[in-house]
Parts: C-alpha cells; sequence; structure tokens
C-alpha cells in the first residue's frame, strides 16, 4: 500500500499545475464532503445528549411560601440623603 501511495504521488507531483489541481480536487473534493457530513452527525448525536431541552427535566428547588423572621422584626432602617439639591 505504502509503494502504491508513494508512486501516486509523485505521479500527481509530476503533473502539471492545471491536472494536478483537479486530481487533487477530484479526490479531496468528495473526502472533505465525507469528514464534514461525519463530524456533523457525530456532533449532531453529541450535543443533543449533552443539551439540556433534550435531557431530563432538572427539579426544582423548593421555596418556601413564607417571609424569613429577621424580615418580619419591623426595625426601619435609616433613610440616607444623596446631599445633592
Amino acid at each position: 500500500m505504502a509503494g502504491w501511495w508513494d508512486s501516486f504521488e509523485l505521479w500527481v507531483a509530476g503533473l502539471p499545475f492545471i491536472p494536478q489541481f483537479l486530481v487533487v480536487l477530484v479526490g479531496m473534493v468528495p473526502v472533505s464532503f465525507a469528514i464534514a457530513y461525519l463530524l456533523d452527525r457525530t456532533l449532531r448525536a453529541l450535543l443533543r445528549v449533552l443539551d439540556r431541552k433534550h435531557g431530563t427535566e432538572p427539579t426544582l428547588p423548593v421555596v418556601p411560601d413564607t417571609v424569613p423572621a429577621d424580615l418580619t422584626t419591623g426595625e426601619t432602617r435609616p433613610t440616607v440623603q444623596s446631599g445633592a439639591h
């Protein structure tokens, strides 16, 4: 396999620019689309698993209906003036 690849690589490198460009384009465009497709599907599945919309619903904390005792003592705070007239 390595010998075949080396001879193919030497053949492509020996071509003039335009045929070399076309050979690489014909070979790389389908390979690039296949890699992009596989990455898209893999990342879509991975992000769907990690997404909050599709995962389990988180439980919300229980909020008490009463006001804490330290807020109902009736103590008033002094008013602070800004100093502007």
